[in-house]
């Protein structure tokens, strides 16, 4: 029979909802960058301040292995990846640290309750 002769290998139709996530079906993030270990297209992974640190050193950890091997153009590509996190995570944290801020300022009892805890300690 037609056991031993070889099938065409047919792709299968994508499913327009199979991971869809704000409205992109496998759109990339502009960059031209890819790299499997480093999925930059889930939703709100890169709004969390540790795993914008973690990135920004695996950057500039490759950049290290880039610059051992001696490659200088990705030494520099790895290292504006870097900054780009770099600033991210400054960005993550100005944001934080002023959400702190008016957190305790439109929250009175609170205040009132760490501003007597200061006069108990002196």
């Amino acid at each position: 029979m037609n056991n031993n002769r070889r099938r065409n290998f047919r792709p299968r139709q994508q499913k327009n909802n199979f991971r869809r996530r704000n409205g992109s079906l496998g759109s990339t993030n502009g960059s031209g960058f890819s790299n499997g270990n480093l999925n930059f297209n889930r939703s709100g992974s890169m709004t969390n301040p540790h795993n914008v640190e973690k990135t920004m050193q695996k950057f500039q950890q490759l950049a290290k292995d880039a610059q051992s091997s001696g490659d200088p153009v990705l030494v520099e590509n790895y290292l504006q990846h870097a900054d780009h996190y770099s600033r991210r995570l400054a960005e993550l944290n100005d944001r934080n640290k002023d959400n702190v801020n008016t957190n305790q300022n439109n929250n009175p009892v609170e205040t009132e309750l760490k501003d007597t805890t200061k006069d108990q300690n002196k």
